[in-house]
C-alpha cells in the first residue's frame, strides 16, 4: 500500500456527536437483546425441526422450502423500511410492535394445523423480525456512547452468535425433551413466555427515541426497495435447490433494474430534501448523504463480506456433519458448541479489545483466527475424513474466536459515524445487508458444494472459498478510517 492511500485510509475521523441526554436505563439492553436473540434463534432452530415438521403435517419439499424460505425473504424486504418507521413514529414504538407481533406470529406457528398455515405464519414472524432488528441498532447507536456503546454492541454480537450457533443445539435438546408431546411445536412456542416478558419491560426500560424531525416514509421508494429486495432474495433462497430455472435469473435481472431506479429515486429525493430543507413526502427513506461517509461505506462492504460467509458455513457445516458423518441433528449441534465456546470467550471481551486496538485492527486479528480455524477444519476433514468427528473441534473452536472478535465490531464501524437522526435508516440499511448477504453466500457456496464430489470434498472446497474470504475482509477493513 502506498504511503499516500495509507495515510488517506488511516486519517482519523470524528466520531458522531450522540451523548445521550441521560444514562440508559438498566433493563434496555437484556430488552432489546431479549428480541435480537428470538431472532437469531428462529432463523436457525427450524433447520432441526424440518424432519419433524414433514413427518407431522405431512409437507412436501416444496412446502418444507417455503417454512425456511418465508422468514428470510420477509425479514430482509422489510429492514430499510422499518428502519425509517422508527425514524418517524418512535423506536420503542416500532420495537414494542414488532415484539407483539413476533410473540403473536410464532404462537400462530407452534399451533398451526397446516403446513400452509405454517408457512404463513412464519412470513409473518419474518415481518415482524424485520420492525425489530433495525430498532434494535438505533436504540444502541442513540442510547449509548463511548466506552458503554462499545459495550452495548458486544453484548448484541454476542447474542445474535449465540442464537445462530447454539440454534441446531436448543431445538435438538427441545425436540428430544418433547415437553407435553409438542415435539418440534415448542422451538416456537418457547418464544411466547420470552417474548411476553420482554413486552412488559418495554416501557419500563426503553426510552422513546426518533429523528428530531419527523421522515416521511416515501411510498415510491418503499415499493421499490421491498419489490426489489424481494426480486433478489426469492431467487438466492430458492434457486440452488431448484437448479436455477430461467424465473430466477429473470428475477435477478430485475432486482438489479429495480433496485438501480431505487437508488436513483433516492439520490434526486435526497437532493431535493436537502435543497429546500423540508421533511415529510419528499424525505428519502435511505437518505444518500449516508454514503458520504467512507466509514459507513467502508463499514457497510465488510459487513456485506462476513456475512457472505457466517450462513453458508453454518449451512455447509450442518450438511458435512449429518449427511457426510451420519450425526442426528442432536449430535451435530454438540459439535456445534466447539464454535460457541471460542466465541464466548472472545466476544465477551471485545469490547476491552476494540478501546485498545480500534475497530479495524480487531476485526484483522478476528478474520485471520477464522481463516487459520477454517484452514483447519478444511485440513481435519480432508485427512481425517473417517476419524473421529471430533477431530474438526479445533478448527471450529480457532473459527469461533475470530468470530467473537469480528461480529460486533463489524456493526459499530458501519455505524459509529452515522448521525443520530439517521440512526434508523442506517440500522435498516446494515440489517438488511446481513440478511442479502447471508442469502447470496448461501447461493454462491452452494454452488460450490453441490458442484463438488462427495460430501467430504465438497465441505473441504467449501471451507477453503470461506477462508479465502476471511482474508478479503482483513484487507478491506485496512480501507476503514480510524476514529478518534
Amino acid at each position: 500500500m502506498s504511503t499516500t492511500l495509507k495515510a488517506r485510509t488511516e486519517a482519523p475521523v470524528p466520531a458522531a456527536p450522540s451523548v445521550p441526554a441521560a444514562p440508559a436505563p438498566r433493563g434496555l439492553l437484556p430488552v432489546v437483546l431479549t428480541a435480537t436473540f428470538m431472532t437469531a434463534l428462529d432463523t436457525f432452530v427450524v433447520n432441526v425441526a424440518v424432519p419433524s415438521v414433514q413427518a407431522d403435517l405431512g409437507a412436501g419439499p416444496a412446502v418444507v422450502q417455503w417454512v425456511m424460505a418465508g422468514f428470510g425473504l420477509a425479514l430482509a424486504a422489510g429492514l430499510v423500511t422499518a428502519g425509517r418507521l422508527g425514524d418517524r413514529y418512535g423506536r420503542r414504538r416500532v420495537f414494542a410492535l414488532g415484539l407483539a407481533l413476533f410473540t403473536l406470529a410464532s404462537a400462530g406457528c407452534g399451533l398451526a394445523p397446516t403446513a400452509a398455515a405454517l408457512v404463513g405464519a412464519r412470513v409473518a414472524q419474518g415481518l415482524a423480525a424485520a420492525l425489530m432488528g433495525p430498532q434494535v441498532l438505533a436504540i444502541l447507536r442513540t442510547a449509548f456512547s463511548g466506552a458503554a456503546q462499545a459495550r452495548a454492541f458486544a453484548r448484541y454480537g454476542l447474542t445474535m452468535g449465540v442464537g445462530a450457533v447454539f440454534g441446531q443445539l436448543i431445538g435438538g435438546l427441545l425436540i428430544r425433551a418433547d415437553v407435553l408431546g409438542l415435539g418440534w411445536r415448542s422451538c416456537f412456542l418457547i418464544n411466547l413466555p420470552i417474548g411476553l416478558a420482554a413486552l412488559v419491560a418495554v416501557r419500563r426500560c426503553l426510552p422513546e427515541s426518533r429523528a428530531p424531525q419527523r421522515p416521511g416514509l416515501d411510498p415510491v421508494g418503499v415499493l421499490l426497495v421491498t419489490v426489489g429486495l424481494t426480486a433478489l432474495v426469492l431467487p438466492l433462497i430458492q434457486g440452488p435447490s431448484l437448479g436455477w430455472p430461467l424465473w430466477t435469473v429473470l428475477c435477478l435481472v430485475a432486482a438489479a433494474a429495480v433496485l438501480a431506479g431505487f437508488a436513483v429515486h433516492q439520490h434526486r429525493v435526497s437532493g431535493t430534501a436537502a435543497g429546500t430543507g423540508t421533511t415529510g413526502a419528499g424525505t428519502p427513506l435511505v437518505d444518500t448523504r449516508l454514503f458520504r461517509s467512507r466509514a459507513f461505506g467502508t463499514g457497510l462492504l465488510a459487513q456485506l463480506v462476513f456475512w457472505l460467509g457466517q450462513a453458508s458455513f453454518f449451512l455447509v457445516l450442518a450438511l458435512h456433519l449429518q449427511l457426510g458423518r451420519g450425526l442426528d441433528a442432536l449430535g451435530a449441534g454438540l459439535v456445534f458448541t466447539a464454535i460457541g465456546l471460542g466465541y464466548l470467550l472472545t466476544s465477551n471481551t471485545t469490547h476491552r479489545v476494540t478501546a485498545r486496538l480500534g475497530e479495524p485492527r480487531t476485526i484483522t486479528v478476528g478474520g485471520l483466527l477464522m481463516a487459520v480455524g477454517l484452514g483447519l477444519l478444511a485440513l481435519a476433514a480432508h485427512t481425517a475424513a473417517d476419524s473421529n468427528v471430533w477431530w474438526l473441534a479445533p478448527g471450529l473452536f480457532v473459527d469461533g474466536l475470530g468470530m467473537g472478535l469480528v461480529i460486533a465490531p463489524v456493526t459499530t464501524v458501519a455505524l459509529a459515524a452515522v448521525e443520530p437522526q439517521l440512526a434508523g435508516a442506517a440500522a435498516g440499511v446494515v440489517a438488511t445487508v446481513q440478511q442479502v448477504g447471508g442469502a447470496v453466500g448461501i447461493a454462491l457456496i452452494g454452488l460450490v458444494y453441490y458442484g463438488a464430489g462427495g460430501p467430504t470434498t465438497a465441505f473441504v472446497r467449501s471451507v477453503a472459498v470461506l477462508a479465502v474470504l476471511e482474508l478479503v475482509l482483513v484487507g478491506l477493513v485496512r480501507l476503514v478510517p480510524r476514529r478518534s
